[in-house]
């Protein structure tokens, strides 16, 4: 498999196309955004934990029957990866209230939520992201209803599987951000990443911090938080 030019370059990785047109190559970079990338930084390792820590729970959820774009892990740093259109759309998956959803709604911080609550944001980094119903979605037809359960439903049975995983290992999942895009033959795949830039991991004991928040607060050790989430999910699949 053969590694081409980059294609494509967002905030954290890059995407080379490959010899095959239905494959390509993810690249974790160490560029840490925050704020819609309104705060910068380089840090050094950051994406080759990333990548770790994706391939590990991407391989997990596939175990249980999560399509995802995810094929494997060419290096510390690299994913072949499917080639899927992504939908315009991320999802995020909250069961504690903290972040954006406390400043918006002036909800309590680390109030429970139960069941999970399902918000959609525009995937759109020169509007910042907005937030925006179903309603909005199919108005400007980013979806159809019956793609948009299916993706709805996925996430509640992925999240219900990842707080299993993390909280078997000594971590709250408070809440993560999800992608999903179409294969060619139009099957709805998760895709992107999964890893502490995408969410929020609390230390189950202690509640100290284990994801991006601590550059976004400025707290410092990111990566020791970082490996320190990589060596208690790195094992059996199961």
């Amino acid at each position: 498999m053969d590694k081409k030019s980059p294609v494509y370059e967002g905030k954290a990785k890059i995407v080379y196309a490959t010899d095959d047109p239905e494959l390509f190559v993810l690249y974790f970079k160490d560029d840490a955004t925050a704020f819609n990338a309104k705060k910068k930084a380089v840090i050094e390792k950051k994406g080759e934990l990333n990548a770790k820590i994706s391939a590990r729970i991407f391989s997990y959820l596939q175990s249980h029957g999560i399509g995802s774009h995810f094929v494997k892990a060419l290096s510390d740093r690299e994913f072949l990866v499917k080639k899927v259109d992504i939908i315009p759309i991320e999802l995020v998956i909250r069961n504690i209230a903290a972040g954006s959803l406390c400043k918006r709604l002036g909800i309590e911080e680390k109030k429970a939520i139960c069941p999970p609550l399902v918000e959609y944001y525009y995937k759109r980094d020169d509007l910042d992201d907005p937030i925006f119903s179903p309603d909005h979605i199919f108005f400007m037809e980013l979806c159809d209803r019956e793609t948009l359960d299916r993706i709805r439903k996925q996430a509640l049975k992925i999240n219900d599987l990842l707080q299993s995983f993390f909280d078997e290992r000594g971590i709250t999942l408070v809440d993560f951000k999800l992608e999903f895009g179409l294969d060619s033959q139009g099957n709805v795949l998760l895709a992107d990443e999964i890893s502490p830039d995408g969410c929020r991991l609390w230390d189950k004991e202690t509640q100290n911090i284990m994801d991006k928040d601590r550059f976004r607060k400025d707290l410092g050790d990111l990566i020791p938080a970082y490996e320190e989430v990589y060596r208690r999910i790195e094992g059996d699949i199961s």
